[in-house]
């Protein structure tokens, strides 16, 4: 059975609790030849320069998230960046697989959304019901996100 649609939405899942850590580990992934983009529209996200972009591009978002004065995820410029590169990184695993981009990108951009609110509601919940900071949490958080898209594009 193939697995790769539900791992166009586990990584769009991903995607909506950190919208750049999902794309950097998916170029990561093409550049280091774990996903073959060669042949595809999306073969530019292998490059060295995608890679490099998409990693400070994620380091930033990992610092920025900490911040007090950082809007919530579900507003709608965040909210739109989840769904964008929900559906970049599910077109991304279905080009590595000969499947359509367009299933690929759809089932990301929509995890993206469900992430996002899932992990906006969880995040919150878990800070309330433990009594601790929030950055407590947000690291836990960008664990979560790496370990899943790691998982998602070594399969």
């Amino acid at each position: 059975m193939n697995y790769v649609f539900a791992f166009a939405l586990g990584i769009g899942f991903t995607a909506g609790l950190r919208c750049l850590t999902p794309p950097a580990v998916v170029a990561w992934a093409a550049h280091l030849g774990w996903l073959n983009l060669s042949n595809s529209p999306l073969a530019f996200m292998g490059s060295t320069i995608a890679v490099v972009i998409f990693s400070l591009l994620a380091v930033f978002e990992l610092f920025v998230d900490l911040q007090p004065s950082t809007p919530t995820r579900t507003a709608l410029v965040p909210l739109g960046a989840r769904i964008l590169m929900g559906g970049l990184c599910g077109a991304c695993l279905c080009a590595a697989t000969h499947q359509s981009l367009i299933v690929g990108a759809i089932l990301g951009a929509v995890a993206g959304i469900i992430g996002a609110f899932a992990g906006y509601e969880i995040r919150r919940k878990l800070v309330t019901a433990l009594n601790i900071k929030d950055i407590f949490i947000a690291l836990l958080e960008d664990g979560v996100t790496i370990g899943l898209a790691l998982f998602f594009t070594t399969r």
